[in-house]
């Protein structure tokens, strides 16, 4: 039963460091870092990432024009404008290769302090990077593997990274609860996350998209933003003050 451990520690691995680097780092800025510990973040995003690493500059962009045009024709992902995940998966996708290739101008202001490595985002970014970590999981599969059905798991380790990202931008536009009333759909997916690191917590952060934590209710536990404390104390990272 290698296999769904493999893909539980794959989902959490994943999640954290877009989480963690991508969204809180990359798009929020809510703490810094060194140029050392940024280049270990995205080497340590590579290697859980895999097949579906993406950007952290690109989506940092394309995160900032969502919370500018939360739910307009100018989002670059909301499902008020899709009645299925695969029509917004391959919306996002598009939005995301544009960005990453310059196609869509960004106004200046959105493009400020977003980290950058570009000759290994060109060495991780590309297809045969894809492919390579496709063979990998592949053999891990076929090696591991001891009932048929656990191949069937093997498209979401080939796409974990896009499937995280879509089951917030979907779920968390459409289903859930919310502790404030906003001009635009985002709702808490569940009220104790311990699956998306507090990224289910999506209505608190539309709210304070400045805050790192993003549980509010007594009920409500962020646990991305403990391991970022810790990290804080272990001086990684150094937090910034709640905005």
């Amino acid at each position: 039963m290698l296999i769904p451990i493999f893909l539980i520690i794959h989902w959490y691995a994943s999640l954290f460091f877009q989480s963690f680097f991508h969204h809180r780092y990359a798009a929020h800025n809510h703490f810094t870092m060194s140029k050392a510990w940024e280049k270990f973040f995205y080497i340590c995003c590579f290697l859980t990432q895999g097949s579906s690493y993406i950007s952290a500059r690109a989506y940092g962009l394309m995160h900032r024009l969502h919370h500018a045009h939360t739910d307009t024709v100018n989002d670059p992902h909301s499902p008020s404008f899709f009645q299925s995940i695969p029509a917004l998966l391959w919306k996002t996708r598009n939005s995301y290769n544009d960005i990453f290739k310059g196609y869509t101008i960004v106004e200046e202001k959105y493009s400020k302090d977003l980290p950058e490595w570009q000759s290994f985002d060109k060495f991780a970014h590309n297809w045969l990077a894809r492919v390579l970590w496709g063979v990998l999981y592949t053999a891990i599969y076929a090696v591991f593997v001891t009932h048929w059905w656990m191949w069937l798991f093997l498209p979401l380790t080939f796409s974990m990274g896009a499937l995280q990202g879509i089951a917030v931008n979907w779920w968390a536009h459409r289903f859930g609860y919310r502790n404030y009333a906003l001009r635009n759909t985002s709702r808490n997916i569940l009220p104790l996350d311990l699956l998306f690191w507090g990224e289910a917590y999506h209505n608190n952060h539309h709210k304070n998209p400045g805050r790192a934590n993003n549980a509010v209710k007594w009920f409500e536990l962020d646990t991305g933003y403990a391991v970022i404390k810790l990290m804080h104390r272990l001086k990684i990272i150094k937090l910034k003050a709640m905005r």
